[in-house]
């Protein structure tokens, strides 16, 4: 039987590690008499927050029948030693999990949830450690470049150095240096960090993550780090929850892949969510799969176990079965004007692509990020504005004379090159509906060129965030194109001779020829095995 609501107790503990490094926690009981199954928690935040930005707090989980034990991680809120980020955390984890089921007031039964960081904390241990019996990770992945920190060969900015300040604002704040909390503190309340921010990371937090990924050339692979998560832990059971307009959601999906492919049977659940906005009823979600896995208690009313949130018709839908996503092609065609014109650039389905059109990329006021995964307010949005700009090319299809299911990654394919050895393509897929003047972004995507080789007229691919969404009959599809997305990425310079960052007098005017001809945009099904997650 599921264990019934109660009064909670709590108190402090803490964890010695061999090296002599202490960790500390906060737990959460129910009065009374134990042991319970535990829930356990590795964040960098405080344990007293205990990620309730997104979570119930624990006293909730608690009254559940657990035992919640919330740690900080090492170097971080209470907790001894100096903060390595993640790699840290697999020595650090497997020793947590092996306190956890011997503290008196655990029956020897271990969960692990969180989001994030506090996700990637459930995945990563020694090769021998014993897996805990199930967990939750949320939002998050293994690869520290494609999952964490960029996409399509550019920087996530705002995402990268908001957080990246964040934590190095912790630091300063655990080393009683308050004038550098303050200066972090004031740059982001003045949007400053998009200018300042990455001199703010090296002078405050320059062993930090965030600095050493900011240093490193996403084109490089020896410069990056991809985790590893032992076989054993992935064939446990695993909750995964992800959200359209999160960062994280290709590693959520490869962590899919990757448990399947270890003889997994995780769940995945992908809502309307953005990192830090959930759907309400993901509390209930989690408590179900706990209650089910460490307290042996059947859901009268079981959730599936793969749920994906349809974007446009606002309601939950299986996986679909390969094939019934449809058309898995469209070309692109212009007579020239699809910088000015929206009736003339085309998107046609099953089609070949026919024209070309020219881009000009002014710095001075380069193309904004709204919505999406990577912009500074994530979520749905109407993206007409932004279409309508001069520096914006648009491909839109006829009225739909049936029902599409969009439900996959995009991908575009195309020829382009530029006046300036670099450049930038943002993509936006978008829909059109019927009988309205609005424009619906769906999914976004970005691919960075820099060097001799933007030069040079060459096929280009850009991968969008997967979605799943329905366009109804008499709906239009639209594909935009833009040579910037700030600050969801740094504006390209034009050249090698800067960084990428914000805009300033180094800053090229660039001028993109992107030739229609050989163009494709496809979408890659779920299960079709073709998504790219790294």
């Amino acid at each position: 039987m599921c264990a019934e609501k109660g009064i909670v107790s709590s108190r402090s503990a803490a964890l010695t590690l061999a090296d002599g490094v202490v960790l500390r926690s906060r737990l959460w009981h129910p009065s009374g008499e134990g042991p319970w199954p535990a829930l356990l928690m590795r964040q960098p935040y405080g344990n007293r927050i205990a990620s309730t930005v997104t979570y119930a707090h624990p006293r909730w989980w608690a009254s559940h029948g657990f035992l919640v034990v919330i740690q900080d991680v090492r170097g971080q809120g209470e907790s001894g030693g100096s903060f390595g980020g993640f790699g840290q955390e697999a020595a650090d984890t497997s020793a947590t999990h092996a306190w956890v089921r011997q503290l008196p007031e655990c029956n020897g039964r271990l969960g692990a949830y969180g989001f994030s960081y506090q996700g990637l904390t459930q995945l990563t241990a020694t090769e021998s450690a014993p897996p805990p019996d199930c967990t939750a990770p949320a939002m998050t992945g293994l690869d520290e470049r494609r999952h964490w920190s960029c996409e399509g060969g550019a920087h996530w900015w705002h995402l990268g150095l908001g957080w990246g300040l964040q934590l190095a604002a912790l630091q300063a704040q655990r080393r009683g240096d308050a004038a550098a909390w303050l200066e972090i503190r004031r740059s982001l309340e003045e949007n400053r960090y998009l200018r300042d921010g990455p001199a703010l990371l090296e002078r405050h937090d320059p062993e930090g993550m965030a600095w050493r990924w900011m240093q490193s050339d996403p084109r490089n692979d020896q410069q990056w780090t991809v985790h590893r998560s032992p076989a054993s832990w992935l064939q446990r059971p695993m909750l995964l929850i992800g959200g359209w307009w999160d960062p994280h959601l290709v590693g959520l999906l490869d962590l899919w892949h990757r448990s399947q492919l270890a003889g997994g049977q995780p769940c995945l659940h992908i809502g309307p969510a953005s990192h830090l906005q959930w759907w309400p009823e993901t509390q209930q979600l989690m408590l179900q799969f706990f209650q089910q896995h460490l307290q042996d208690c059947r859901p009268q009313e079981p959730k599936p176990s793969h749920q994906l949130w349809n974007i446009t018709q606002h309601q939950w839908e299986a996986i679909p079965a390969p094939g019934t996503s449809g058309p898995a092609s469209w070309g692109l065609r212009t007579h020239g004007l699809a910088c000015i014109d929206p009736s003339d650039g085309g998107l046609v389905a099953s089609g070949e692509g026919e024209g070309s059109v020219v881009i000009v990329h002014d710095p001075w006021r380069p193309v904004p990020a709204i919505g999406g995964h990577l912009g500074t307010t994530p979520g749905p949005v109407d993206r007409l504005a932004v279409d309508q700009r001069s520096d914006v090319a648009t491909f839109t299809s006829a009225p739909l004379v049936e029902e599409l299911l969009l439900s996959g990654q995009p991908s575009l394919l195309l020829n382009a090159e530029a006046d300036q050895p670099g450049f930038d393509l943002c993509i936006s897929l978008s829909r059109l509906p019927a009988n309205a003047n609005s424009v619906e972004q769906l999914s976004t995507g970005v691919v960075r060129v820099r060097g001799e080789e933007a030069l040079q007229p060459a096929r280009r691919s850009v991968t969008l965030q997967p979605l799943q969404a329905t366009l109804a009959s008499g709906d239009r599809l639209r594909l935009s194109i833009a040579a910037a997305a700030w600050p969801a990425i740094a504006v390209n310079p034009g050249h090698e001779a800067v960084p990428c960052g914000a805009p300033s007098p180094e800053h090229h005017v660039v001028t993109l020829t992107l030739e229609l001809a050989d163009s494709t945009l496809q979408l890659n099904p779920f299960d079709s095995g073709r998504l790219r997650l790294d």
